[in-house]
C-alpha cells in the first residue's frame, strides 16, 4: 500500500492529510489561534520561592509566571539529572494515547510515580536560580503553566525520559511475551541509562525501528543539553512540534513513503528538520508547485466535506447515519435504495458487509472515539452475523487507535470503544448551529405557520390597526400564500382585518413579526 502525506500550509490553517493509495484516511488540522505549550522545554529563572506552599514561581517568558511543586523538582545535588529514580513496582506505564500526534501528549508527572520529595522547596530552589523545566500543563484562565523537572520527550513508538533510569511498557500491550521481548530489546539497545516507555504503537516493533527512534530522541535531547549553558533565561530550548513536524516525525518514519508540501517556508522547515534528525529520509519530501490547490489536486475536499455529513451513501445504494452525542456515537445501517437480486437475507448481508468497510473508514477519518454503538440491519443467520463481526474487526486493524469490539448482540447491535487522542473532525471543523442552538432540528414549516396563526390570535384583543402586517421568511410566505392559505383566510375572517404577508430574506426560517398597520 502506497502512503503519502499531503500538507496544505498556505492559508490561515495547516492541514495534513494521510493518504493510502490516494484515499484520505486521517486528517490533522492546526490553526494559528490554538496555542498549546504542553511539552515545551525552557530554561527559566526562579522568581519566588513559597515555603508555605512548597512551590515556586518560575519565569519562562510567558505573561504570567509558571509554577512548580516540590515533588516535581529534581534534587540539584545530582546536577539537574537523576541517575536512578524509584518508580512504583508496576511495570505498566500509561502512554496516554496510541497516535502520538498531539502537543499535550507527553509523559509527565501523572505518568511517572515519583517518590515524595524528602527535601523542602527552599533547599532545592532559590531566587534567581536557572533551571531546566518542561510544561506539564498549559496556562488555563488565570492559572499559570505548571512545570516539571522530569523531562520527557515523546516519539512515535517511544518516550525518552533522560532523568529516569527505567524501562516501561505501555499497559495496553497485554501480551506478556511481547512485553518481555520489548523490555529486553530496550535494555540491550540503549547506550545510556536513560529511561524509556514503549508506547502502545510499539507493539511488534523491530530492532531496526527501535534503533531509529532511540537515535532520533537522543539527538533531540543532545540538542537541548548543548543549548542550555549558553541560553539566557527565559529561553525556549525545545518546542513541541507543530502539526506538520509531528506528522513528519510520527508518520513519515514508519507510515508514509512521501511528503508533499505546498508552502515554500514550511517545505524548508521540514527539510531542515529531516536533515537534522532524520537525514536518511531527506529525499522523501517534495515541494508542490502546481497551480491548482494541493487538496483539490488530490481530490480531498469532497471526502472531507462528506466526513462532516450525518448520512453517508454506500455504493450498493444503502447508507449509514452517524450521530455524535455527548455520551457516545451511534451508527445506523439502512438498505436505502438497494433491493438486492435474490432474497432479503442476501440483501441485508451485502449491505452490512459494505457498511462495515465504510464505518471503519469513517471512524478513522472522523476520529470518532469513546463508546460507539453500531446498529446493523438484523440478520437471522448466526453465520452471517459472524461474517459481519469478523469483517469489522479486520477492517479496524488499519486503525492505529486502540479499539475493543464486542460480538453482535441478539438485537443486532455492536458495542465498541475506541481511544481518541484529538478532537473529532466534526468538533474540530464545526460549531453548534446558531439556528437551532445545537439541537440538530428546526421547526417544520407547517409548525411555524400554525405558530403564526396562534400568535396572531393571542394579539387579537389588542389589535387596533386596520391591517395586520406579517413579516416572515420567504419559504414561509410562499406556504401561507399557497398550500396553507386557509390559515390567512381564517385569521382575516376572525379578526375582520386584512393580513398582508411580506417575505424577508434575512429572517431565520422560524422568525416572524406581527405588526399593526394604521391607515391615515
Amino acid at each position: 500500500m502506497y502512503k503519502e502525506l499531503v500538507i496544505n500550509a498556505i492559508g490561515p490553517e495547516i492541514r495534513v492529510a494521510l493518504l493510502e493509495d490516494g484515499t484520505i484516511v486521517e486528517l490533522y488540522v492546526e490553526r494559528s489561534d490554538e496555542s498549546n505549550l504542553s511539552g515545551n522545554i525552557y530554561k527559566g529563572s526562579v522568581q519566588r520561592v513559597l515555603p508555605g506552599m512548597q512551590a515556586a514561581f518560575i519565569n519562562i517568558g510567558l505573561n504570567q509566571a509558571a509554577f512548580i511543586y516540590v515533588d516535581d523538582v529534581i534534587d540539584g545535588r545530582t546536577n539537574g539529572y537523576l541517575e536512578h529514580v524509584y518508580l512504583s513496582n508496576k511495570e505498566e506505564e500509561d502512554d496516554d494515547d496510541d497516535a502520538g500526534l498531539q502537543p499535550e501528549d507527553v509523559v509527565t508527572e501523572k505518568d511517572i510515580s515519583k517518590p515524595k520529595s524528602k527535601s523542602s522547596i527552599e533547599t532545592l530552589l532559590s531566587e534567581g536560580q536557572e533551571v531546566l523545566v518542561q510544561v506539564a500543563r498549559s496556562p488555563i484562565g488565570s492559572k499559570g503553566a505548571r512545570l516539571t523537572s522530569y523531562i520527557s520527550i515523546p516519539g512515535r513508538f517511544l518516550v525518552l525520559m533522560p532523568t529516569v533510569d527505567h524501562i516501561g511498557i505501555s499497559r495496553r500491550i497485554v501480551d506478556e511475551e511481547e512485553r518481555l521481548r520489548l523490555k529486553e530489546l530496550m535494555l540491550s539497545l540503549r547506550t545510556q541509562n536513560f529511561g524509556y516507555i514503549v508506547r502502545t504503537a510499539g507493539e511488534g516493533l523491530t530492532e531496526d525501528k527501535i534503533l531509529k527512534e532511540i537515535e532520533f530522541l537522543a539527538n533531540l535531547w543532545s540538542d537541548i543539553q548543548e543549548n542550555f549553558p549558553t541560553a539566557s533565561p527565559p529561553a525556549l530550548l525545545h518546542q513541541e512540534l507543530t502539526v506538520t513536524l509531528r506528522c513528519v516525525r510520527d508518520l513519515l518514519t514508519h507510515d508514509a513513503d512521501k511528503v508533499i508540501i505546498d508552502s515554500v517556508a514550511v517545505h524548508k522547515s521540514v527539510q531542515s528538520f529531516i536533515e537534522k534528525f532524520m537525514p536518511r529520509l531527506k529525499d522523501s519530501v517534495t515541494l508542490y508547485e502546481g497551480s491548482e490547490p494541493i487538496f483539490d489536486a488530490n481530490n480531498l475536499e469532497g471526502d472531507i466535506g462528506r466526513a462532516l455529513k450525518k448520512k453517508v451513501w454506500l455504493k450498493c445504494g444503502g447508507y449509514i447515519i452517524i450521530e455524535i452525542t455527548e455520551a457516545l456515537v451511534v451508527i445506523d445501517v439502512n438498505t436505502g435504495r438497494y433491493v438486492g437480486k435474490h432474497n432479503f437475507e442476501e440483501t441485508i448481508l451485502k449491505t452490512n458487509l459494505e457498511a462495515v468497510k465504510e464505518i471503519a473508514y469513517q471512524i478513522r477519518l472522523r476520529n470518532l472515539g469513546g463508546i460507539i454503538i453500531i446498529d446493523f440491519i438484523d440478520m437471522e443467520r448466526k453465520s452471517n452475523q459472524e461474517k459481519v463481526y469478523l469483517s469489522l474487526t479486520e477492517a479496524l486493524k488499519k486503525d492505529k487507535s486502540k479499539t475493543n469490539v464486542l460480538p453482535i448482540s441478539d438485537m443486532g447491535l455492536v458495542q465498541m470503544t475506541r481511544k481518541r487522542v484529538v478532537k473529532s473532525l466534526t468538533r474540530m471543523l464545526c460549531e453548534p448551529c446558531f439556528y437551532c442552538d445545537g439541537e440538530g432540528t428546526l421547526l417544520s414549516k407547517q409548525t411555524i405557520c400554525n405558530n403564526i396563526y396562534r400568535d396572531v390570535l393571542r394579539l387579537s384583543h389588542d389589535v387596533q390597526g386596520e391591517k395586520i402586517s406579517l413579516r416572515v421568511h420567504p419559504e414561509i410566505a410562499d406556504l401561507l400564500l399557497d398550500e396553507v392559505n386557509d390559515i390567512i383566510i381564517s385569521l382575516e375572517k376572525h379578526l375582520q382585518r386584512q393580513v398582508v404577508i411580506y417575505p424577508v430574506a434575512e429572517f431565520h426560517i422560524e422568525e416572524f413579526n406581527i405588526i399593526e398597520v394604521f391607515l391615515e
